[in-house]
């Protein structure tokens, strides 16, 4: 790439001795980010997202895009495009339910409501996880990934926390931290020392995030009792009550 653009895209700084590129930084920082807004559950959570998975999509195919690390982690490029997918979903599930809020005069209320995945949940997470990490490591060994069952895992992890966000399942957490553990020691061997840094970082992001939707569960009446309706002045017409107003993770 050629230009003003090219030369940003190619930008680089030099960190103990590493080359490294600005838009590995810059991606990292978006997804970040998108853990932040994820943890506060604001819809603009997703298209931050977004933007950060464009970016590394570019910095994981290293041979492709000639990056100073010159390797392809398969898992990790095309777990950017997967990303870019559910979170779509989950940018459309969420946008609906601020909607709906804002529609029942609420609207201060967070996009979606945490709850735990219970058994119905993890018949499908569970699974998902085992078959997802056996056969696409399989598939990244014959491609010749820089560490396939650990790229696998990654990928697989990654798509399972992020659809697990979009649902509002307390758990995705505790996936995203065993992303994050399975994710530093493979970028650090690969040369990918800011994705690395970042990931440690979002071990405390995600930590606090499971710490926060936890207790806004605690906070939420019990499912099973039913809401008392009020009667909006105005009109008359019952409203029923909303747990969506909540603002401890605000």
């Amino acid at each position: 790439m050629s230009g003003p653009l090219g030369w940003l895209f190619d930008a680089t700084l030099t960190v103990a001795g590493h080359e490294v590129l600005w838009r590995e930084v810059v991606g990292n920082l978006f997804g970040l980010a998108s853990a932040v807004g994820g943890l506060r559950r604001k819809v603009w959570a997703w298209p931050v997202g977004i933007v950060g998975n464009v970016l590394l999509f570019t910095v994981f195919l290293g041979a492709v895009f000639g990056t100073p690390q010159d390797r392809d982690l398969y898992g990790q490029a095309g777990r950017q495009v997967f990303f870019v997918a559910v979170s779509v979903y989950g940018w459309l599930r969420w946008s609906r339910t601020r909607r709906a809020a804002q529609a029942a005069g609420l609207p201060d209320a967070p996009a979606v409501e945490p709850r735990w995945a219970g058994v119905r949940g993890w018949a499908v997470l569970g699974p998902a996880a085992v078959v997802g990490t056996v056969g696409l490591a399989w598939v990244f060994r014959e491609l010749g990934s820089w560490g396939p069952w650990a790229d696998a895992w990654i990928l697989t992890g990654s798509l399972l926390a992020t659809y697990g966000m979009a649902r509002g399942y307390i758990e995705f957490w505790l996936i995203w931290i065993a992303v994050d553990v399975v994710g530093v020691p493979l970028l650090l061997s690969a040369g990918y020392y800011p994705s690395a840094v970042l990931y440690l970082v979002y071990g405390g992001v995600v930590t606090s995030g499971f710490v926060v939707w936890w207790r806004a569960r605690r906070g939420a009446p019990p499912q099973h009792v039913s809401p008392v309706p009020a009667a909006e002045p105005a009109t008359g017409v019952p409203v029923a009550t909303s747990t969506l107003g909540r603002r401890e993770d605000v």
